[in-house]
């Protein structure tokens, strides 16, 4: 009887043993189970943190591209302001005093009227040359301002130096000629101040 019970309870020792063992196999599974899961959430979080990381620094990059071209426009901008100004400083320095000259050449204009009214004089050898002397010594003073005349008679007739007043007839001459010239032009630093008043060829009309 001692025997059989002792039995009994060896075999509930060893059903419970295995009990045991199998409830701590099923929980080291179940806990392993949870630490995958668990892994799985981390490697996921840290794949979407990577992203957005990434996805921050793409935008950071356009910003700074996009911020280094707008710096090339402002410069390009700056260096043609700089640029337009340079020559506005330099027109001013060079036409500045346009006016003046302007102003001057209507002198100019009555030396030579005095120069062909003095051929008909009697003293036209003292006159002429005295006028003359004058003119030719005017001339260089705006010369050295950057003034010179427009070249007029015998040029082909050109509307940006020459303003046509008339038309003359000549077989020998090319039509579209200028051949004569009522009020000398004049150029300010190769920019035109005021056109040459001209006379322009034509071929005779056919009767």
């Amino acid at each position: 009887m001692n025997e059989k019970n002792n039995n009994l309870n060896m075999e509930e020792k060893e059903d419970r043993h295995k009990e045991a063992r199998g409830n701590e196999g099923h929980h080291r599974k179940h806990e392993h189970e949870g630490h995958r899961h668990e892994d799985h959430k981390k490697k996921k979080k840290e794949e979407e943190i990577a992203e957005e990381v990434k996805k921050e620094l793409e935008e950071k990059d356009a910003k700074i591209k996009s911020l280094e071209e707008r710096i090339l426009y402002m410069q390009a901008d700056f260096e043609n302001f700089k640029k337009i100004k340079a020559k506005e400083k330099q027109d001013t320095v060079k036409f500045g005093n346009e006016t003046l000259i302007k102003q001057l050449l209507p002198v100019l204009d009555n030396l030579e009227l005095a120069l062909k009214h003095s051929e008909s004089t009697e003293e036209y050898k003292a006159i002429h040359d005295g006028v003359k002397l004058i003119l030719n010594e005017f001339l260089r003073v705006l010369e050295k301002a950057g003034v010179k005349p427009v070249e007029a008679i015998g040029q082909k007739f050109d509307p940006n130096f020459h303003e046509a007043f008339f038309q003359e007839e000549h077989e020998d001459v090319e039509p579209e000629t200028v051949v004569s010239e009522l009020q000398r032009g004049y150029l300010l630093n190769d920019r035109l101040i005021r056109p040459s008043r001209v006379g322009v060829s034509k071929k005779p009309d056919i009767q």
